[in-house]
């Protein structure tokens, strides 16, 4: 394990007795506390979490925005200077290579955020796709070069407020703003994978062991938390959004991972347009849905889901305990034909009804 990789506030975490777990090759806070006491911190106040794992590209040029609207499934060209768009990128068979957030920050520059465990596959496949294309466009790998910072929880604006980030009480949602802080501009983001308010701060690695420590300082009378791996996880699942590797894949499309919105098949050509047009005028074979159980038996991972007569229908893909209903809940992939008919999971035999849920799940 002599070459796992460590965010670059690897020591403050340390200090402030986090529990480390292998990530994708990072040596990632887990938790500090407990996964529960950090989970309902997020919902009831704020939580700080650090996912400086996370890739960054610069993509620049007079074609950058043309680029990226054939590399997405969600329309970007279209998107002004400070906002913010989340969209899957497909292959050409409709298969997701990954799902991103490109931040258009000038009228030829845009900062795309990836997922930690493909930074070098979604490298390699920005630089394959530019070579197709005769157009001005420049592609550079800036991971390195920052820290990301979360903090999330409906305390989390009165938080950055206290700490001297006045002009965030006007950014909307999907918005982002260069704002000063240590020295340099950080970028400011209203996003966030909790289902809850709160911001991404992009910052250079040197400025983010200020920022934590000021946040846990200015943020401890609104009650925040340090918070790790295992709570982002249980959140963003009581939220509905998808993980890549599990609601998204090579082999679930944005379609059957209920992401219609995403996909704007209105634009010119972009890469998996005709699977992906193919597949809605077909039929969208199987579709993600979101469950409760009852009772205190999680439905993991591969677990089948069946109909009534007790025959395959489909899997769950992800599964845990709800910290605030404080029952099971999960997300699983089922043919579009049984969705709405009564379904179950099979744990080792026994057939527990399946409650589809609407989502946030927490809130239904």
């Amino acid at each position: 394990m002599s070459d796992i990789l460590h965010i670059p506030l690897h020591d403050f975490h340390a200090e402030q007795g986090a529990r480390f777990v292998n990530f994708g090759g990072w040596n990632m806070p887990v938790q500090y506390t407990s996964i529960l006491e950090e989970h309902k911190a997020v919902r009831t106040a704020a939580g700080l979490f650090d996912v400086s794992h996370m890739g960054e590209f610069l993509v620049t040029g007079v074609d950058a925005a043309l680029f990226l609207d054939k590399l997405l499934v969600n329309s970007i060209a279209g998107a002004p200077v400070g906002k913010a768009v989340y969209s899957p990128m497909c292959a050409s068979d409709g298969g997701v290579v990954d799902d991103l957030i490109v931040y258009r920050t000038g009228d030829e520059t845009f900062l795309v955020c990836v997922n930690a465990g493909n930074i070098e596959k979604d490298f390699g496949w920005f630089l394959k796709q530019s070579e197709r294309w005769n157009l001005d466009v420049q592609i550079e790998d800036h991971s390195d070069d920052y820290a990301l910072l979360a903090l999330q929880g409906p305390k989390a604006a009165a938080i950055m407020q206290a700490i001297g980030f006045e002009s965030i009480d006007t950014l909307k949602r999907f918005w982002h703003l260069l704002v000063p802080f240590a020295g340099e501009k950080v970028r400011v983001c209203r996003t966030g994978y909790t289902g809850e308010d709160g911001f991404e701060i992009y910052l250079s690695p040197k400025a983010a062991d200020a920022l934590a420590r000021e946040i846990i300082s200015k943020g401890e009378p609104f009650g925040v938390q340090l918070c790790g791996l295992g709570c982002r996880d249980s959140l963003r699942l009581e939220a509905g959004y998808p993980l890549y590797g599990h609601e998204l894949s090579d082999s679930i499309t944005p379609l059957e991972a209920s992401l219609d919105w995403t996909v704007k098949l209105q634009k010119d050509d972009f890469i998996g347009k005709n699977a992906l047009s193919e597949q809605l005028e077909n039929g969208i074979p199987r579709r993600v849905i979101h469950f409760k159980l009852e009772g205190r038996r999680i439905a993991r991972e591969g677990t089948p889901v069946v109909n009534a007569a007790g025959a395959g229908v489909g899997q769950v893909l992800s599964g845990t305990l709800s910290p605030m209903l404080g029952c099971p809940i999960g997300s699983a992939i089922v043919a579009t034909i049984a969705k709405d008919a009564p379904l179950f999971v099979d744990l080792r035999g026994n057939h527990i009804a399946l409650e589809v849920a609407t989502l946030p799940l927490h809130q239904a």
